[in-house]
Parts: structure tokens; sequence; C-alpha cells
């Protein structure tokens, strides 16, 4: 994976636009085959969630446990090191004080100096009829703006339906909803909680979630990768 290669002032325009942004294809078929075998390997998870229980859809996901696999922990690093910058000009737009470090080992200090002292990044798992529910990944005071998540299995082939998707609830407006297209081994960065907005009085804040449609068939595996760790 080489996200130095990325065009990030593309990612950059996007982020504002749209509150996503594709990075094309960065995880090899090999690397992809990899971290889904991962899910049946229990002592690599801290816990599982199966989404039913808790009315969060259905499907399940496993959180990771440290150390995380060498893969997982050199991509968070490099995501977070990218987006720091443009998680700062969100927050200087939207009147937020806080500030981001540039390096992902300064911002996790932060997090487990507040208890947050949980990993984050997670493998999810759908069957036919499974689907998550439009939410956001919130764990704690400090959360990073921006997250990722990563299709590992192929469309059309592995899984049918499944379709990424995001919702914006703007001020005094119907909600918009965005479904982003994804190929094996892409990922799709997007808003976590919030992001601005410039209107014509000026910038304005709208409610982002995100979730998975239903799957009609077959099996589906993604990788979420989230920069701040959990209380």
């Amino acid at each position: 994976m080489n996200l130095a290669g990325l065009d990030w002032a593309r990612i950059g325009a996007e982020l504002d636009a749209e509150g996503a942004a594709t990075t094309g294809v960065l995880l090899s078929l090999e690397q992809c085959a990899a971290l889904t075998a991962l899910y049946d390997e229990e002592g690599r998870f801290r816990s599982r969630v199966v989404m039913a229980r808790h009315g969060y859809g259905r499907g399940e996901y496993q959180y990771f446990a440290n150390p995380l696999p060498p893969d997982v922990l050199a991509l968070r690093g490099a995501l977070y090191a990218a987006l720091a910058p443009i998680a700062n000009r969100w927050n200087a737009a939207l009147g937020n004080a806080v500030r981001f470090p540039p390096t992902h080992a300064e911002f996790l200090a932060r997090c487990h100096a507040a208890g947050q002292l949980r990993p984050t990044p997670l493998l999810l798992r759908y069957g036919a009829g499974d689907y998550n529910c439009l939410h956001q990944d919130l764990y704690g005071e400090h959360v990073f703006p921006l997250q990722a998540a990563f299709l590992l299995s192929e469309a059309q082939r592995d899984f049918t339906g499944g379709e990424f998707v995001l919702t914006e609830q703007r001020p005094r407006m119907q909600s918009r909803v965005n479904v982003v297209p994804l190929r094996q081994g892409e990922g799709v960065i997007f808003a976590v909680h919030q992001r601005p907005v410039q209107g014509t009085r000026g910038v304005y804040r709208v409610n982002m979630r995100h979730g998975v449609s239903r799957l009609r068939e077959g099996r589906r595996h993604t990788l979420g990768i989230i920069l701040h760790d959990a209380a």
C-alpha cells in the first residue's frame, strides 16, 4: 500500500464537497485474503459484536486487540498523518479549538490519557440478509473527525447488495444520501460525525451517519479504520 502516492488534493476536495472520498485500490488481493482470514482467529480480537443483539442491524464485527496486525497498524498511522491537516482545517472552519498533532502516536497518547485505551480497528462480516444501521463511531471525549473502511471482498462476485451508504442531515433541509461503490481493496474515507459546509451565509455544520445496505446474497468482509481509541 502506498498512501504517499494518492492524490490528496483530490481527496481533500471531495471530502470538503461530499464528506467522503475513495482511495482507489490500496490493498492487494493477497492482503485482502489475509485480513479476511484473521476473522476466525479469536486471539486477534478483544471483543465480538453480534449486531442484532443490540439493534445495530444484522451481521457481526470484531475489534482487534493490541498488538494490531502489521498492515492494520501501518495503514492506521499513514492515514492519520495524511488526514490530520484536513481534520485541523475542518475544526478551524467549525470554530472548534481542538487541533490534532502530526503523528498518530501523539494523538493516541492524548486518547489514552483520557482513559480511551481500547483499540478500535475492526473487521466486519455480513451474510445474506445482513445490513448495518446508520450510525456514528463515537467512543469517548477525543474523536478524530475522519475514518476509513476498506472492502476486502469483491462486489458482484462474492456478494450482491451491501452498498456503503452515507447520509447527511442538513439544517432545515431534508437529509441527503450518498451511495459509494467500492472495488476489492479500495477504501472510502468519510466524516465520523460532523463536517463543515460553505453556505451563502458562511460555514455551517452537517451531521453525518454511515451504514451498509442489505446484502442480497454472498458474504462481505470489511476492514474499518477508526483513528481514535475507545474508553
